[in-house]
């Protein structure tokens, strides 16, 4: 039987030959699709994960980009902070009497110092710096810095009410926080609002409370 030759086999048998060869060769196909549908989702896959990581250098470029304009004169700028303070202490240091005096050549040096300083600042602000002089506001430690603190029952806790020493700001950056004292004893701030970062100073007159 096993010598049949396929004419000499059963026609029932030649039939479920070829449905088996039949069946065989759908499988096979059926496998093929399945792995091309497979790969195609695969490729389609990474194909998104090109296209996520391109979009995500282009922002970062563009984010870097925008920031290298923003902040070119931050270093330049923060430079120049320390002669502007030195223009402010000059004038602050002329006696009431002297300015009062009204000698014409001492006034128009005043004057001279002025218009220097409003110019620098002036200057400074077009190219995105901004002076902080938060006096009468709340305490914020991302642009302030806490030097002491004034018994104050008539104003809200942690609101600024002396600045020692003007700060700056670059867009959303700090170039030199804001020295300050602030207010300790009055009613309580709300508590989405910022509290005072402990430090040296507020540590001290913590204990000293």
């Amino acid at each position: 039987m096993s010598d049949q030759t396929k004419d000499e086999r059963a026609p029932e048998d030649i039939e479920t030959a070829e449905a088996e060869r039949t069946q065989g060769g759908i499988d096979s196909d059926y496998e093929a699709l399945v792995r091309l549908l497979k790969e195609n989702e695969e490729l389609k896959d990474r194909a998104l994960r090109v296209a996520a990581e391109m979009e995500n250098l282009r922002r970062r470029t563009a984010r870097d980009a925008h920031d290298a304009r923003a902040y070119a004169v931050a270093n330049f700028a923060r430079d120049m902070l320390s002669v502007s303070d030195n223009l402010r202490r000059a004038l602050d240091a002329i006696p009431a009497e002297a300015k009062a005096a009204g000698d014409a050549g001492f006034k128009a040096l005043i004057d001279g110092v002025e218009i220097t300083e409003r110019a620098m600042l002036s200057t400074l602000e077009r190219h995105g710096v901004k002076k902080l002089e938060p006096e009468g506001e709340k305490f914020d430690p991302n642009f302030h810095q806490a030097m002491f603190e004034v018994p104050n029952p008539d104003v809200p806790a942690n609101t600024v009410v002396q600045v020692v020493q003007p700060g700056y700001s670059i867009g959303e950056r700090v170039l030199r926080p804001a020295m300050v004292g602030v207010a300790k004893g009055g009613p309580k701030i709300a508590a989405t609002e910022a509290p005072v970062e402990p430090g040296p100073v507020n540590e001290q007159a913590e204990k000293d409370a």
